[in-house]
């Protein structure tokens, strides 16, 4: 691809490039879930697959976790000038909403905590924000559109409207909005491929493009009876699938995906091959989803990876599904395609560290956590600021009297609940209660970790921590004093260093550890902690996200990038239980 300036539009059989008809073969690749310093790489594998063009969500409450405060907006800029340096096309998917398995589907903690069930809707304060943002964000993504010498070809209005709402007005709005924004490339909407999803999503004017594992031809005629005209695009064919914690792990036959995948192609229709490569939900970012058929049962919290099954797995290697993909793609592409690009290198050796060092979590707390404030019921995660972390709550079984269940109404994470100082038992569930009838009086301290907001369905939004209050009984326990801590509190790597930290004995529990340790041959790496029970992880500076022994997920990647040759250091903040006194990072 060069980097003069050409027409592509939307004609009504085909996609058009400069008036010649033009097939799109695209992977999603998120530039949040990748290192800066792999781009470059992972973008020459799609190539390498076949692909001419890249997909990528945008997730706004990673670039402003408070309001009118931006953190770097201008990745999305780079990543799209990394996609034309590898000569790809670009579709854009900004939402605001994005699903994508990611914490709040990408909306900011501090526009769904006061809005609601208002937030994709024609609602003033929702709109408003959107607005703000937008006006932020599109324009680095209007200098890149390819009639100016970039790559964007099209950016996405929302994001399967048709299986959350069906406010026509606020599509329109968004539309118009987009386009006054400065966005002159074509518009799209996708959506699942039924009627109600497609009705309630897409918007007069704008192409359809529809979601779907299988079945293409059958989602086509779906889309045609909606769309007799315009182009076939699957916007998202999903080859693999996500996993959640305490679940199995999902993969799918390469052989089936490439079946599916052929079939979409043999239709005369576009591609999105969702996921290409799927990169980690660093940070602590991942989302979650609530169990059942209406999306409304028990919460279900996503891994740190999102391998995805794709076809390019976490470390950026070609799997057998990727080299299956390739063969189809050869047959649609004209002359031979690219080889992949030199694999990045592997750790040298495995490297054991030991812990050195731990501050309990109680003064970790003290220490880098907000402010404690006082309030008759417990207050949220939304409430308090905390958009991924933890929050402790503090209150008292008042007076003299018989000992009757303490109960958690409306919990939403994962609560660890101590009387008296003695931990009592860790609870989950809309309504946990302990085993155990307290008796009164009793001093009542309950840790809530949030395991990820609700990416995906009705319950999109909803608050975090105990929304409910605290019952003895069917009485509320009043007078609560709170306080939370914000992961992104150990960003400030001067502020971590002064923690009291002291020598680990064998009373070593819940806090923050640290262990040094030396590399000779960085590269990319696996992470494992033996026996501990759940955390995060930090290799300098950067959070490698949640890790938990209750599986499917058992190590976590680390970017080769993240090391440094000769000195590195961990930080391991356990919330349950410590184990063997090391880290341990192996060769991927």
């Amino acid at each position: 691809m060069t980097e003069s300036v050409a027409e592509f539009m939307v004609g009504d059989e085909d996609f058009l490039l400069d008036g010649r008809p033009v097939r799109l073969l695209s992977g999603a690749l998120h530039y949040f879930r990748v290192h800066e310093e792999l781009w470059g790489h992972r973008l020459g594998m799609l190539r390498a697959m076949g692909l001419n063009c890249v997909e990528t969500y945008v997730p706004w409450n990673l670039h402003e976790p408070e309001p009118g405060r931006y953190h770097d907006v201008a990745a999305l800029g780079r990543f799209l000038d990394a996609a034309r340096e590898a000569g790809l096309w670009a579709i854009v998917r900004p939402g605001p909403y994005i699903c994508a398995e990611w914490d709040n589907g990408g909306l900011p903690h501090w526009l769904t905590g006061p809005l609601g069930a208002r937030v994709r809707t024609r609602d003033i304060g929702y709109l408003t924000q959107v607005e703000r943002w937008f006006r932020e964000l599109l324009p680095q993504v209007a200098e890149r559109e390819i009639g100016r010498g970039g790559p964007v070809i099209m950016v996405q209005v929302e994001n399967e409207y048709g299986s959350y709402g069906s406010d026509r007005d606020y599509l329109v709005r968004l539309t118009e909005l987009t386009r006054a924004c400065g966005i002159s490339v074509p518009l799209v909407t996708s959506d699942g491929p039924e009627d109600h999803m497609i009705t309630g999503g897409s918007v007069p004017g704008l192409p359809a493009t529809v979601n779907f594992g299988s079945g293409a031809r059958a989602a086509f005629e779906t889309l045609r009876g909606h769309r007799p005209d315009g182009p076939l695009m699957c916007m998202e064919f999903w080859c693999g699938w996500f996993d959640h914690w305490g679940g199995e792990h999902v993969v799918r036959d390469p052989s089936d995906a490439a079946g599916a995948l052929r079939e979409i192609l043999e239709s005369g229709a576009s591609v999105n091959v969702y996921m290409a490569h799927g990169g980690t939900n660093l940070a602590g970012w991942a989302g979650a989803n609530r169990s059942g058929e209406l999306h409304d049962g028990a919460l279900r919290a996503d891994v740190t990876s999102y391998d995805y099954d794709a076809p390019i797995d976490e470390a950026g290697r070609p799997t057998e599904k990727f080299w299956r993909f390739r063969e189809v793609f050869a047959d649609y592409r004209s002359g031979p395609l690219p080889e992949p690009p030199r694999p990045r290198p592997a750790l040298a050796g495995p490297v054991r560290a030991a812990f050195t060092s731990w501050a309990p979590l109680e003064e970790v707390m003290e220490t880098l956590g907000g402010p404690e404030s006082e309030t008759a019921l417990p207050p949220t995660f939304e409430e308090l600021g905390v958009d991924r972390g933890l929050v402790r709550h503090r209150l008292a079984v008042p007076g003299r009297r018989a000992p009757r269940t303490l109960t958690l109404a409306g919990l939403r994470d994962l609560a660890v609940v101590y009387v008296d100082g003695v931990r009592a038992e860790v609870l989950d569930g809309e309504n946990a209660a302990l085993a155990k009838p307290v008796a009164g009086p009793a001093s009542v301290e309950i840790w809530v970790e949030s395991l990820g907001r609700v990416n995906y369905g009705p319950r999109l939004g909803e608050s975090k921590g105990i929304t409910g209050g605290v019952l003895h009984e069917r009485q509320y326990l009043h007078g609560v004093r709170s306080r939370g801590l914000r992961l992104d509190a150990f960003d400030d790597a001067r502020a971590v260093t002064e923690l009291p930290f002291r020598a680990l004995d064998g009373e070593a529990g819940r806090g923050l550890y640290r262990a040094a340790f030396e590399v000779a041959g960085a590269g990319d790496a696996r992470l494992t902690l033996p026996s501990w029970a759940r955390g995060f992880v930090w290799v300098n500076g950067t959070c490698l996200g949640r890790y938990w022994s209750r599986g499917p997920q058992e190590s976590l990647y680390v970017p080769g990038p993240v090391l440094r040759e000769g000195a590195n250091e961990v930080w391991v903040l356990e919330l349950e239980a410590a184990g063997e006194p090391y880290v341990q990072l192996a060769t991927y």
